[in-house]
């Protein structure tokens, strides 16, 4: 029953995708077990680079089967977008599944996001506007849209017009918008349906059939531990639970069935959005790292917040994930540091804390302890093994291990497929 969950250990953007693209030639199935087109992946693959939002990185690689599954919210536009973008570069996607019990993004769901973030000014969360928080809330109120009510039209419009009575008084009372008219909103989406149906599945059963056939199956997470609705930086999260946990709701398998989590950690760390940050940097340093680092959301085109390495949440999230091995990604980018700062533990009030502060206000006001690492000037890019890597670049590695609590299992020294150092084998 070989089932890996694969999932950001930091704030999302941190090379999931790579990690996910150079497991797809060893797994069978690779699903996407929450969020939606709010998350980013870029894959590159010799020359070529890919940009996906909603798609498991894993319909890159021909052998594996991609699957969204139900704990996921889609926009139908988006997706099929992006499934022509890669049917036109030559990309095979016929093997694509969706579960029937996935949520659908609807235009209303998108127009309450956008609308509300304005009204909420300097209070924003720094959502993506695209409607991702707003379908979930209809999920969590029994009044959201699944993709299985697209194949019957009668269930599909008593649904809409269910969750337009509300949304209609909130947008002309609140908003001094236009009321939405339920017709068109239904009109719109049963064009959908015969272009879904080829996909649409009951994930839950092939999944858990497939585990008994001792299938290798991949569970991507679509964002990073620290924006989890429940264990992140709350209100500045996302809607859903990249947690290890959801891969079990989010896709219907239960937790007996996983074998193996591996946190995805970047060198340093990135945010994008509003929100605590402790190692944010805001000098030259953090310039460099943007730069360097090609630091721009790939779904939201905003450059990424930028800071040293962050110990304590990397602690955090191999507690709270049960992480069994880390993939350490974009080391190359540090290189050409003298020295590089890494965050061991907060001064909080004037106390030493060495986990994350359960309040958020002590979060808030949390500032980096750092020890500093020397660095190192040589090219790494090339490098095939550990021992391949410059000394210091494997010392700051170690203590990166050691101080996150989990194994370093894989280091990537290049944004290419091949540019990773792999140091034990995840399956």
């Amino acid at each position: 029953m070989p089932a890996l969950v694969l999932l950001g250990a930091q704030w999302g953007d941190e090379g999931k995708g790579k990690a996910t693209d150079l497991l797809g030639g060893s797994v069978d199935y690779v699903v996407r077990y929450q969020g939606g087109n709010n998350a980013g992946h870029t894959v590159v693959v010799g020359d070529q680079k890919y940009a996906l939002h909603l798609l498991p990185s894993g319909i890159l690689t021909p052998e594996c089967t991609p699957v969204i599954g139900n704990g996921v919210v889609v926009d139908p536009s988006v997706l099929f977008s992006e499934l022509n973008g890669l049917n036109e570069r030559g990309v095979d996607t016929s093997k694509l599944l969706i579960s029937g019990n996935a949520h659908i993004i609807t235009p209303y769901n998108v127009t309450v996001d956008k609308v509300t973030e304005r009204f909420l000014g300097k209070r924003k969360i720094g959502t993506t506007g695209r409607g991702i928080g707003p379908t979930y809330a209809d999920k969590i109120n029994r009044v959201g849209i699944r993709v299985q009510d697209l194949y019957d039209e009668s269930i599909l419009t008593q649904k809409v017009e269910a969750a337009l009575d509300g949304k209609n008084q909130l947008l002309t009372k609140v908003f001094n918008r236009r009321a939405i008219e339920a017709d068109q909103i239904v009109e719109e989406l049963l064009t959908y349906a015969d272009r879904l149906k080829p996909y649409v599945a009951d994930t839950v059963l092939v999944l858990n059939k497939a585990l008994d056939d001792n299938k290798v199956v991949l569970f991507e997470g679509g964002q990073g531990t620290l924006l989890d609705i429940d264990h992140g930086t709350y209100p500045f999260v996302t809607s859903s639970n990249p947690t290890a946990g959801g891969a079990c709701t989010g896709a219907g398998v239960g937790p007996t069935k996983i074998s193996r989590v591996i946190g995805i950690l970047k060198a340093y760390t990135t945010r994008v959005g509003a929100g605590p940050f402790p190692t944010e940097l805001f000098d030259e340093d953090g310039d460099a790292l943007r730069r360097i680092g090609h630091e721009r959301g790939v779904t939201t085109g905003r450059d990424r917040r930028c800071g040293w390495f962050d110990a304590v949440i990397a602690r955090y999230a191999t507690r709270v994930n049960g992480l069994t091995d880390f993939f350490l990604t974009k080391l190359d980018v540090l290189t050409g540091w003298e020295e590089i700062p890494v965050c061991v533990a907060y001064e909080i009030d004037g106390k030493r804390v060495e986990e994350l502060p359960y309040s958020q206000t002590d979060f808030h006001h949390a500032k980096p302890i750092y020890e500093t690492l020397p660095g190192w000037s040589e090219d790494i890019t090339k490098a095939k093994t550990f021992s391949d890597l410059p000394k210091n670049a494997q010392a700051y590695v170690k203590a990166l291990e050691e101080m996150s609590g989990a194994p370093i299992s894989a280091i990537g020294v290049g944004p290419g497929r091949t540019e990773t150092i792999e140091i034990n084998s995840f399956i």
